[in-house]
Formats: C-alpha cells, sequence, structure tokens
C-alpha cells in the first residue's frame, strides 16, 4: 500500500508524514512549514523539458572542441572523442578507458536512462517498479562521474600556464558538456520517484 492511499502526505523538504486533509485547499508540514503535495507538480513535464534540452547541447558538447592545447605559438582543438583517440595513440589506454566512459558512456546511459523511466511510468509499460527503481537508482549513482572532464580541464587550466610558451584553454564544447551533466542531475532531482509506485497494479500483474 502507498501513504497516499493511507491518506499520507511526505514532505519535501523534511520527509515529515503528515494526514491528509482532504477539505483544505494547501496543507503545509507541521515541521517546517513547507507546502505538501501528494505529486511534486509537474514533475514529469518539467523533468522532460530538462532532458530534451540536454539532450540537444549533447550534440554541440560532443562536436566542439573541449580544450584548446597551446605549445610553442601553435594550438590543438580537441573534441571528447579526438581527446580519447590522443590519448590511445599515446599509449594512455587505462585513462582514454576513463575519459571515455565518464564523458561518453555516462552522459549517453543518464539520457536513454531517463527516457526509459519517463516513457514508461508516463506510458505505463510493463515494467516493474523494481525495475524503475533499480533503473532510478542507478541514475543518480552514475551522476557523480558525469564531471570528470571539466574537472580535469578546470586542474590543467590552473596548473598549465606557461605565457606564450604553453597554456590549456576550456572550448565551447566544456561550457556544453557542463550544461548536459548539470541539466541531467536537475531532471534527476526533478522527477518524483513516487510516481514508479503509482501503477501498483500493473507491476503486482508482472510479478
Amino acid at each position: 500500500m502507498r501513504a497516499i492511499d493511507a491518506g499520507l502526505l511526505v514532505c519535501h523538504e523534511c520527509h515529515q508524514l503528515s494526514r491528509q486533509d482532504a477539505s483544505a485547499g494547501k496543507q503545509f508540514c507541521s515541521r517546517c512549514g513547507g507546502l505538501l503535495h501528494a505529486r511534486r507538480p509537474n514533475s514529469l513535464t518539467r523533468t522532460w523539458a530538462l532532458l530534451l534540452t540536454a539532450a540537444i547541447l549533447y550534440i554541440p558538447a560532443n562536436l566542439l572542441p573541449i580544450m584548446t592545447v597551446n605549445s610553442l605559438g601553435k594550438g590543438q582543438s580537441d573534441t571528447i572523442m579526438s581527446g580519447v583517440v590522443e590519448l590511445v595513440n599515446y599509449g594512455m589506454l587505462p585513462i582514454a578507458a576513463v575519459v571515455f566512459v565518464a564523458s561518453i558512456l555516462v552522459p549517453t546511459f543518464k539520457l536513454v536512462g531517463i527516457t526509459l523511466l519517463l516513457y514508461s511510468v508516463q506510458r505505463h509499460q510493463s515494467m516493474s517498479a523494481r525495475q524503475r527503481l533499480i533503473m532510478f537508482r542507478f541514475i543518480e549513482w552514475i551522476g557523480r562521474w558525469s564531471m570528470l572532464d571539466i574537472f580535469v580541464i578546470a586542474i590543467l587550466v590552473a596548473v598549465v600556464n606557461f605565457g606564450s610558451l604553453a597554456s590549456i584553454e576550456p572550448g565551447m564544447g566544456a561550457a556544453a558538456f557542463a550544461s548536459v551533466v548539470i541539466l541531467t542531475m536537475l531532471a534527476a532531482l526533478t522527477f518524483d520517484p513516487r510516481l514508479i509506485w503509482d501503477n501498483t497494479k500493473l507491476d503486482d500483474d508482472h510479478e
């Protein structure tokens, strides 16, 4: 049984359980005073908007240079994928693998995973609540590795600065990639996981 079926509301701020008052237009948490909702308002719409924006920005994030290395008056711009190829050519396979996973696979998994989760919840697809919950937790877990490239570029820009001899500058691809990471993180936060359990009867039939 869901909390909403028992007439209980969970505060989004402090997670206090409160008894639902059907006669009240607006209901506030008795502990922190936050506005109570059975489900986050427009959760699916907001998550879709953030996800689609991230998907659009994911294209320039991979096509535009993520950083430019200037050495002895010559500059070389690299996208995420060309940077991975350069690392492979230099024999740095472990580093290339880490960058590829963190910068290519992880954002792709997040975009595809959130899309499947939203579609299954919105269209009541035949996916169990347990499968949706595992997918949601996996999306939250892998999100922490998405900013690896941005951290590396920030460190390199701060450390490698020898005037006209050598310097590293971030490119537009880095800004687009950081935007994709932030938007997918916000999409995961905006999604109300309680929606996973709203078609309980359908899930029970498949278990």
